[in-house]
C-alpha cells in the first residue's frame, strides 16, 4: 500500500494519470481507479498495490496512517475476542 499527497485536485489528477499509464506500459492491465471526479481522494487498485493519493486537507482528516500505529492496535485489542 502507498499512500502520497499531492499539492491541489489538479497535481492529484496528474499523479493519477501518470500512474495509470505507467501501470498500463508496465503491463497491469486492470487498474481500478476510484475519486478521479474530484481529485480530492483517489483510491488506484492494480492488484497487488493498492495507491491512495491525498490532497494535504483530506489526508489529514482521514489520517489513514493511524491504521498502522502501535497505539492505535493496542486500543483495538479486545480481551473477550483474543484467542
Amino acid at each position: 500500500m502507498v499512500v502520497a499527497s499531492g499539492t491541489s485536485n489538479r497535481h492529484v489528477g496528474a499523479m493519477t494519470e501518470h500512474l495509470r499509464r505507467q501501470l498500463r506500459k508496465v503491463g497491469v492491465k486492470r487498474t481500478a481507479i476510484e475519486g478521479d471526479q474530484h481529485c480530492d481522494w483517489v483510491l488506484v487498485d492494480a492488484g497487488d498495490i493498492i495507491i491512495h493519493l491525498f490532497r494535504p486537507e483530506v489526508r489529514d482528516f482521514y489520517r489513514i496512517e493511524r491504521l498502522w500505529d502501535k497505539a492505535f492496535d493496542e486500543d483495538d485489542t479486545d480481551p473477550a475476542i483474543a484467542p
